[in-house]
């Protein structure tokens, strides 16, 4: 087949494909985004320019600790071969070793004689025993401080040794890792970036989000006893699992790694290896166990990822506190479906009435008690102010947790709840966010982003339901800086730490800054795709515009700003190579700029 036909039957089966997971709308508007930004950058767009290179080259790097880079080989088409060796012989930094042991067939032999020529290679010719155990003879040939993974068919970024090398150096990390690319024939022409949060470590064990470039320490790798042959397919989402449970690793957001898209790799798709789910299964399995947590591990809502499910020791009681002022319909649609669908059922409701003047209102408070088991009116006469009305709701709900619920959602799967508990429970996690969808079933939350619009942002806004978001991001449970008070699940004591809410902020951010308040204070908040709401807020409805309630969210977001300061654009959980303009994890229109 001709090759330009047939890359674009690929284009018109991916285009389809995303117009049946994210809508025509939404994929017209990533394509023109696209096109957009191939259009204003130059070719190799991720690459340094040559005179930051040049410097790199120039730079003294003799106390910088020397990475001895992996690669198992094993039938490799030469093509690929060379573009592996030279991308590693280009490197800026030499601080680096080529340790590569070759499983190749007989009839493969020029590998071999190619390899054994080439400056900077340690070879070892081994019997083939799997990726794993090949991988680990190469480590054994390693003389370097630490160890970086590459695949044979694989290329490197020209700067990559040199900034592993620096960061390990300045910060003295045991465990390092960068974004990526993936392409198919040039690296100055890749398809797409991978660009990822800081460690996200919930969201490691749904997939193996770390992947590549990645670099250890070899005194590390050697402790956590290698690659185990046991996980092959998923060894390395099984070693960084160990190695995370013995240290934080360090994140370099710059693309220092291309992954070669073909039939027979993993970057194509887990259809051409399908033992790799049942291995990471194992892998995350085998973390669960050494770390403590209990819980099974079943697959995902998307091939490649994978979901836990924790056990919730004991019964404990969650206080759902929902503020409402009239809207009787809307809390009734509330209510009904907590009641009706919920299926962990030790709960209370506490409705938190707050200055109602419609007198039906009043007549339907009547009625809870009898209808709905657990479920009380208290009364909060002051001003309108979200945080003050949660906070007064705490003070007499009974609950080990709390949940913050807004009147206009609407629960779809019984499920929600536990499932969020489930995470709650956990040890270090302080909140809990929900999946929230408006009625027309597009993504009105998937948590917040701090720093979209300057403040802060929901992911994912305006998906499409079943979409699986930006490298799953969407359908995984993830860490996150906040999660919307829409539907919010707090341990009362950890709320109680940080003193509640704010009630400066009446309205707007305050379930933003109560977050950044409790991951401040070391918890980790996590956002679940596993509890789904409606929240029947219009798509319409727009921000404070003009009186009163402009001033009011000005000086909110004036507050924001004096609190967090520069920091709200810098959300460990995002990536300064996507944008701030947009709530989709598209590609910043300008990346930062290369430094050496």
């Amino acid at each position: 087949m001709n090759l330009r036909l047939k890359r674009l039957r690929e284009l018109a089966a991916f285009f389809f494909q995303s117009v049946r997971q994210e809508g025509l709308s939404s994929t017209l508007h990533r394509a023109a985004g696209f096109f957009k930004r191939r259009m204003k950058s130059k070719k190799g767009r991720f690459l340094p320019p040559p005179e930051v290179l040049e410097a790199q080259r120039a730079a003294e790097t003799s106390d910088w600790p020397v990475i001895s880079i992996l690669v198992p080989v094993y039938n490799t088409p030469m093509h690929f071969l060379k573009q592996m060796v030279e991308s590693v012989q280009a490197q800026t930094c030499k601080n680096w070793e080529l340790c590569v042991a070759d499983a190749s067939d007989p009839e493969h032999a020029a590998v071999g004689e190619y390899l054994k020529a080439q400056p900077g290679v340690k070879y070892v010719r081994v019997e083939n025993k799997g990726i794993s155990a090949n991988t680990n003879a190469a480590a054994a040939l390693a003389q370097g401080e630490y160890l970086g993974l590459l695949d044979h068919d694989d290329v490197l970024a020209p700067h990559a040794v040199y900034w592993m090398a620096k960061t390990a150096h300045e910060t003295g990390a045991d465990f390092l890792y960068s974004d990526e690319a993936l392409f198919e024939t040039d690296v100055q022409r890749p398809l797409t970036g991978h660009f990822k949060p800081d460690f996200a470590p919930d969201y490691l064990n749904c997939c193996n989000y770390i992947c590549h470039f990645s670099v250890f320490r070899k005194s590390l790798f050697q402790e956590v006893g290698g690659l185990d042959p046991a996980c092959d397919g998923s060894q390395d989402h099984d070693l960084f699992l160990k190695l995370s449970e013995k240290t934080v690793p360090v994140h370099i957001p710059k693309v220092l790694y291309y992954w070669r898209v073909h039939a027979a790799s993993t970057s194509a798709g887990t259809a051409a290896k399908p033992y790799v789910a049942q291995a990471a299964k194992r892998a995350i399995a085998a973390h669960l166990k050494r770390i403590g947590a209990r819980g099974t591990v079943t697959d995902g809502l998307f091939p490649s990822t994978y979901k836990v499910e924790y056990d919730i020791p004991g019964s404990p009681l969650v206080s759902i506190l929902i503020p409402n002022k009239d809207h009787v319909e809307d809390l009734d649609k509330a209510l009904r479906s907590i009641y009706e669908k919920t299926d962990y059922t030790h709960f209370e409701v506490l409705v938190i009435e707050n200055n109602s003047t419609d007198e039906a209102t009043f007549e339907y408070y009547k009625t809870i008690r009898r209808k709905y088991r657990g479920c009380r009116v208290v009364g909060y006469t002051g001003p309108f102010n979200f945080s003050a009305i949660n906070n007064f709701g705490r003070k007499v709900a009974r609950g080990e947790y709390l949940l913050l619920l807004n009147n206009d959602v609407e629960v779809i799967d019984g499920c929600w709840l536990r499932e969020m508990l489930s995470l709650a429970v956990q040890p270090g996690v302080g909140i809990v966010g929900a999946k929230l969808y408006y009625p027309d079933n597009t993504v009105q939350h998937g948590g917040v982003i701090v720093g979209l619009g300057g403040y802060a942002g929901h992911s994912h806004k305006y998906a499409r339901r079943d979409s699986s978001g930006y490298m799953f991001r969407l359908s995984t449970v993830q860490d996150l800086s906040a999660v919307t008070a829409a539907c919010l699940l707090c341990k009362a004591s950890v709320y109680d730490e940080v003193n509640g809410l704010d009630e400066a902020f009446t309205v707007a951010y305050n379930d933003v800054d109560f977050c950044l308040r409790v991951r401040d204070k070391g918890y980790r908040i996590l956002y679940t795709p596993y509890a789904q709401l409606y929240h029947h807020e219009s798509k319409s409805r727009g921000l404070d515009t003009k009186g009163p309630a402009k001033e009011r969210f000005d000086k909110e977001k004036e507050r924001m700003a004096q609190r967090y300061g520069a920091s709200l654009t810098k959300d460990p959980y995002y990536n300064p190579n996507l944008t701030l303009d947009r709530e989709d994890f598209s590609e910043s229109d300008v990346l930062p700029q290369e430094t050496a």
